[in-house]
């Protein structure tokens, strides 16, 4: 495969919303630790549920673009289905391809 085949992905941290979540994630980490005794469930509770909210925005985001891969993939197959298949693809190729070579008919 060509260098550069498969675009660079990722940047998922440059997003609002995860910037936002992270922001959440710290501040919630940073009031449990002067404010909420370090042996209570409340604190764990609270931390794991600002961490979670930071991890499902990558999980959406996992989620839509397979969403968006499975409707490209079947419009891609509709298509296909609509145009023949690959056999009755080639074979308008090929006369297409035939018709194009021959000379025109000759005016007597």
């Amino acid at each position: 495969m060509p260098e550069g085949f498969i675009p660079p992905h990722g940047g998922y941290e440059n997003l609002l919303s995860y910037k936002k979540a992270l922001i959440i994630y710290d501040v919630t980490a940073q009031f449990c630790e002067r404010f909420v005794d370090k042996r209570s469930r409340t604190r764990d509770q609270m931390v794991q549920a600002a961490r979670s909210g930071k991890q499902n925005i990558i999980l959406l985001l996992i989620h839509q673009a397979n969403y968006l891969l499975d409707r490209q993939l079947r419009q891609l197959e509709k298509a296909f289905l609509a145009e023949g298949g690959l056999r009755e693809r080639m074979t308008r190729a090929r006369l297409a391809e035939r018709n194009r070579q021959r000379p025109p008919p000759s005016s007597s």
